[in-house]
């Protein structure tokens, strides 16, 4: 049976359109899933809205929309956005579908009854656009919310709380037993020097002070604030304590299926103590891995809307292709790591991962095959010269640690290293002379076997970066005659030549972009987000 793999973005909150930084987290999670499933793995991928609270309900006020129809207005966008950028998730969970209520309402009750849950009242600093309490050190003397450094409202309600000193050792015996359940680690530190260490508060899991959320069966008019309803979606989804659990049971409750969270650094605190917390309480697993990705920031800091130094994937992609939008993400900023988007690198990752590299390499060697072979992709003949067996255990090498990056989610170390791949290949032609080769009838054999090697680590390049150029591989393989029932990966990571393959030359799978005139067209992106530039 293929091993099972459960991965989850966080689920985005509607307040606005999604932008690039949301594109960002949800495509990386999409070429973890589609490498996984390359590889024969049996993956879950979830993603979705948190549509309750009191800012969605404000929004809706402003907007003099009810807030279902504003959530309904934004999911629209969220789910055309994930459609262009070639997203497979199997599940998209918003908080107001009858599924995820049913689930969140039976957990509220059973916490009641375990005596996990109990009322009290409210009083502190609370920022609503974080939907987060502080404390009052925390909030300090301008009483400013310590992650977004927006003003707190001073509140004062009713409301139940979760009590967390119960579950705090058994915490912290998962972090010691699972020193990679936080990812990167130093953000395990962080949780226990400033949030533990000083004194973990009860968390407050019901508001009374707006009705936009799940209501508490047993306590009219409290609704169940944010985390404990957003956190649920990740079983919720599944099936947990519906009618129809089969998922729950075939990826959850499988100690082999691995199960991993993506997250923002903003939400780090709710998904690594108090979600698993919640799932103690109820006698679950926890997740393998809470991944925290970075920041996608601009140079004058964070991607926001409120900034309005905000860039859209639509128009970029519409110009550019969806492929070279995936694979800037990917391969620009460090998974796990803060980048910097600027137009001046995108355009040099198009023009020098993918036109000069990539690209080059399939034109070169296709151009070649045709000239020297008919377009006959050949066979290997006699011994292989050092240059060959270089090659080869290159190639071997890319697949081990390709293999291995992947399974530890170093995104684009994985990719760079197929790019380290063709760049050899690319050195490869150069230091064979194919063209030198061909002028010798001696050295056909050498030639044959030339642009066999090429051939099969170009088919093997096409089919790593699969999961990134989800509509240029299949054109590499066009060129290369490789047929649809060859295109998998156990083909492909042979390494023996696609030999009598008929090549097909085509267009260029990636044109060189003219540098100044591309810069200034994103530039203008930049400048008027709202609007698309012209060219």
């Amino acid at each position: 049976m293929s091993k099972k793999f459960y991965i989850t973005t966080p689920i985005y909150y509607p307040s606005a359109s999604p932008h690039l930084g949301h594109a960002y987290c949800t495509t990386l999670c999409d070429i973890v899933a589609r490498g996984k499933r390359m590889r024969g793995f049996d993956v879950y991928f979830l993603t979705g809205l948190d549509e309750h609270g009191e800012k969605i309900e404000d929004n809706a006020k402003a907007a003099g929309v009810t807030p279902q129809e504003f959530v309904d207005g934004v999911a629209v966008k969220f789910l055309n956005l994930w459609k262009l950028m070639g997203i497979t998730n199997d599940d998209f969970i918003r908080t107001t579908q009858p599924r995820h209520w049913q689930t969140v309402q039976k957990i509220f009750s059973r916490f009641l009854k375990q005596g996990d849950v109990y009322l009290g009242s409210y009083k502190g600093w609370y920022c609503v656009h974080e939907e987060s309490y502080w404390t009052e050190t925390q909030v300090g003397e301008n009483h400013l919310c310590p992650e977004c450094g927006r003003p707190c409202e001073r509140k004062e309600e009713p409301a139940y709380f979760f009590r967390c000193d119960k579950y705090v050792p058994d915490l912290l015996k998962y972090y010691g037993d699972n020193p990679s359940f936080i990812t990167p680690e130093g953000r395990k530190a962080e949780m226990i020097n400033n949030f533990i260490k000083p004194g973990l508060n009860d968390l407050c899991v019901s508001r009374t002070t707006f009705d936009w959320g799940i209501p508490v069966k047993e306590a009219e008019g409290h609704v169940v604030y944010v985390w404990l309803d957003a956190l649920t979606n990740y079983i919720s989804a599944l099936g947990y304590l519906q009618d129809d659990d089969s998922k729950f049971r075939k990826y959850w409750l499988d100690p082999g299926c691995e199960i991993v969270h993506v997250i923002g650094a903003d939400i780090t605190r709710f998904h690594t103590i108090y979600w698993p917390m919640f799932l103690e309480a109820l006698g679950l697993r926890k997740p393998n891995r809470v991944f925290v990705h970075g920041l996608m920031m601009m140079k004058d800091g964070k991607m926001s809307k409120s900034r309005g130094n905000t860039v859209y994937a639509e128009p970029l992609c519409e110009r550019y292709g969806v492929d070279a939008v995936r694979y800037y993400l990917a391969s620009e900023i460090t998974f796990g790591q803060d980048g910097r988007f600027t137009p001046e690198d995108f355009v040099a990752r198009i023009n020098t991962d993918l036109a000069n590299n990539l690209g080059n390499l399939l034109n070169r060697t296709v151009s070649m095959i045709v000239k020297y072979f008919d377009g006959v992709i050949p066979t290997y003949e006699g011994e292989l010269n050092d240059l060959d067996k270089g090659l080869r255990e290159t190639a071997e090498k890319t697949i081990e640690s390709y293999e291995a990056f992947n399974d530890d989610l170093k995104v684009t170390e994985a990719y760079a290293s197929v790019m380290e791949m063709v760049s050899a290949a690319n050195k490869y032609i150069e230091q064979s002379a194919p063209w030198a080769l061909a002028k010798n009838p001696a050295k056909k054999g050498e030639l044959a076997s030339c642009m066999a090697h090429l051939a099969s680590i170009i088919f093997l390049a096409g089919e790593l970066l699969s999961p990134i150029l989800i509509t240029k591989s299949g054109k590499i393989f066009d060129q290369l005659g490789v047929p649809e029932a060859m295109r998998d990966y156990e083909t492909a990571t042979k390494l023996t030549a696609i030999s009598g393959l008929k090549v097909a030359k085509g267009e260029q799978l990636f044109p060189r972009l003219d540098d100044k005139a591309e810069i200034e067209y994103i530039q203008r992106l930049m400048a008027a987000p709202k609007e698309k530039a012209t060219a």
